[in-house]
């Protein structure tokens, strides 16, 4: 009886089994997703065929850009607080994400984003303003993935990160703004970074990293993409 009773005791609860879960399906996710990554780049597509596998551009030319399309982000998130809450949750069908679950799922990218670049960016090398940013071949081609196509290119989302049938109101504007100003601040800092040698973790995998430069890109090229998706959730 006493046997019982302590194998029951030692049980994990729900929430840590529901965790696990969460953890099994995202590491699978990851590695089925990369496996598709290096299946379409190098064997599906001809080299010749597909896309530069990388970019090479100043950090100062990058960082401007970057930091151009983080300030139109803020003021399109203060445009989106002038509108009516029943328009910022309106949804098209149920299938279709309304605004605030739009600007819900950056947040909770940027959520693991800001603090993992913050971390660093303060351990990160150092380089001069002068200095030349090369992007990594999987770093590229998830930046480039973000950025949509002519018809936006639907893409698949963890359950973790999906917002749907959340209950959200004008809180996740203002956090989208202040995580955007935190943004503007870490591509102010990373000036003098080396965005090639610093590495950082991405949120599906902690065993794949990228360079910082493109994970920068991959956070506001997402960021963009979903501004667009926003627009279109109230036209």
């Amino acid at each position: 009886m006493n046997e019982c009773i302590g194998s029951i005791k030692n049980r994990p609860s729900a929430t840590v089994i529901k965790n696990r879960f969460i953890i099994m399906e995202t590491n699978f996710g990851a590695i089925s997703l990369l496996a598709n990554i290096i299946i379409n780049r190098f064997i599906v597509v001809p080299q010749s065929k597909s896309k530069n596998i990388s970019m090479k551009v100043s950090n100062q030319v990058l960082i401007e850009d970057l930091t151009k399309r983080t300030k139109e982000h803020i003021a399109k998130a203060k445009g989106y607080l002038q509108l009516d809450i029943k328009k910022l949750n309106l949804k098209k069908t149920p299938e279709k994400w309304s605004l605030l679950e739009c600007i819900e799922h950056l947040n909770r990218y940027g959520d693991f984003y800001i603090p993992e670049i913050k971390q660093r960016i303060q351990t990160g090398k150092k380089a001069t303003e002068t200095a030349m940013f090369k992007s990594g071949w999987l770093g590229n081609y998830f930046a480039e993935s973000m950025l949509p196509k002519e018809k936006l290119n639907k893409m698949k989302t963890f359950k973790s990160m999906n917002p749907a049938g959340s209950q959200l109101g004008v809180e996740v504007l203002e956090k989208f703004i202040k995580q955007q100003e935190e943004l503007l601040d870490l591509l102010e800092k990373a000036k003098t970074i080396d965005l090639a040698k610093t590495k950082t973790a991405i949120s599906i995998s902690k065993w794949i990293k990228l360079r910082l430069g493109d994970t920068f890109r991959v956070v506001i090229y997402h960021n963009y993409r979903h501004i667009l998706q926003s627009d279109n959730a109230i036209k």
